[in-house]
């Protein structure tokens, strides 16, 4: 029961993160009395009630029925309530497989209870299906293969996902079983984001608003996140004074003065990225200016729940920028600009060619200026599309790059220009 939250807290109290922290076993761990985790991608938490399981999360379509095993193991009790932390289809994409369970024990289908802005989200998805499994494809695709993450499936929401039952706006208390839980709205990671306050286990049910890792307020490829909120979730999850915060990423954390110093150490970091992002703005400086200028404390990002493997400060900043100053970058030529292949074109023209370009931006790559380097390759593969020399050169530079980047959404979107050059090589079947 123990050794998880022993483990997290010789990870935090030690500052060496000398072990994987955001695990996906398929295993179950009781965390306490009526308390249980099966690490997945994401995880599932469960509360045992007297009148069943209430479940956080249903992982992915594809992870559910392993986590089902697992957790059937545990319990054979029905799931009564399953809450939805946020619409990420890591966290709902499974639900379809929990009704079949349910079905076929001949339990009753389990309730759903969600942020009411869950149905907007799942209206966007399908919406924006295609364009979701494009981006997931890269996404994921830097690093390792993720089963359901990659963009491969039939539909971007699993059709089987349950839609919510239950919704609310703001705040609202839950009983179930004779346990109360309060549920609570935080706009961060997402617009319809729910963590959750169970004060008869002295829990939090965290959800992504913790993910040992940097949060994910900048994601490249995705909708607009909420720094600023997210913060002012994360103190006002300290101030409960939860003994224990189990996160839908991540280890487990136990102990008051832990969960507290995790939580307030985050927010501060946040709220200080914040704050230079915006004095920059004020004072007139550039989106580029901003990205290149204001930086994190190394030392934070050092910490063992704060390291940039997931997103990164950088992208966090232009999501701050898109937040607060729109998408023009303050560069005037940038606002109706002329189409990248004939701005390629030109300079591929003026440097003496494409070869010139591809020279020089692989002599950048050897050097470690891979900023610099990529720049002119897309500039020389602009200019000459169908060049197999300039996409073997071109793949060369973005696997280097890929190989130096850190965080996952870098890995994949470089690792996505790596195949893109790759298939530009191939020989026509």
């Amino acid at each position: 029961m123990a050794e998880l939250l022993d483990l997290s807290s010789r990870i935090i109290d030690s500052g060496v993160a000398d072990v994987p922290v955001n695990r996906v076993t398929g295993e179950l761990s009781e965390l306490g009395d009526g308390v249980s985790i099966v690490e997945s991608f994401s995880h599932v938490i469960s509360v045992r009630t007297g009148e069943g399981l209430v479940t956080f999360d249903a992982s992915l379509e594809s992870t559910a029925p392993r986590v089902l095993e697992s957790l059937r193991a545990w319990s054979t009790d029905p799931v009564h309530t399953l809450v939805y932390t946020h619409g990420h289809i890591d966290h709902v994409g499974g639900s379809g497989v929990f009704a079949r369970d349910a079905s076929e024990r001949g339990h009753p289908r389990p309730r759903v209870v969600g942020h009411a802005a869950v149905a907007d989200r799942f209206a966007r998805y399908r919406l924006t299906d295609g364009y979701n499994r494009l981006i997931n494809a890269r996404q994921f695709g830097g690093v390792r293969s993720i089963a359901g993450m990659g963009g491969q499936d039939e539909t971007f929401l699993p059709a089987e996902v349950l839609e919510t039952d239950l919704t609310y706006e703001d705040h609202m208390t839950l009983e179930v079983g004779g346990l109360e839980m309060e549920l609570r709205y935080a706009r961060a990671e997402t617009d319809d984001h729910t963590w959750t306050w169970i004060p008869e286990k002295s829990m939090i049910a965290a959800g992504d608003l913790v993910i040992w890792n940097f949060p994910n307020c900048g994601n490249p490829q995705k909708v607009q996140r909420y720094a600023v909120e997210w913060a002012e979730a994360l103190r006002e999850m300290a101030a409960v004074g939860a003994e224990l915060l189990v996160p839908a990423h991540g280890l487990p954390i136990g102990g008051r003065d832990r969960v507290r110093s995790v939580l307030e150490t985050t927010a501060g970091v946040l709220e200080k990225l914040v704050a230079d992002v915006l004095d920059a703005m004020n004072s007139g400086a550039t989106l580029d200016e901003i990205v290149h200028g204001v930086k994190v404390d190394p030392d934070k990002l050092e910490l063992p729940y704060l390291r940039p493997l997931y997103d990164e400060p950088e992208f966090a900043v232009r999501g701050i920028w898109r937040r607060y100053g729109g998408w023009w970058d303050g560069n005037p030529a940038h606002l109706k600009p002329a189409p990248d292949t004939v701005v390629a074109a030109e300079v591929a023209a003026l440097a003496g060619g494409a070869d010139r370009l591809v020279s020089r931006a692989t002599e950048l790559a050897e050097e470690g200026d891979f900023r610099l380097a990529c720049e002119l390759i897309e500039w020389a593969a602009g200019a000459e599309p169908e060049s197999a020399t300039v996409h073997g050169a071109r793949a060369a530079i973005y696997e280097r790059r890929r190989k130096a980047e850190s965080s996952l959404m870098a890995k994949g979107i470089f690792k996505g220009a790596v195949r893109q050059s790759e298939a530009a090589q191939a020989p026509e079947g």
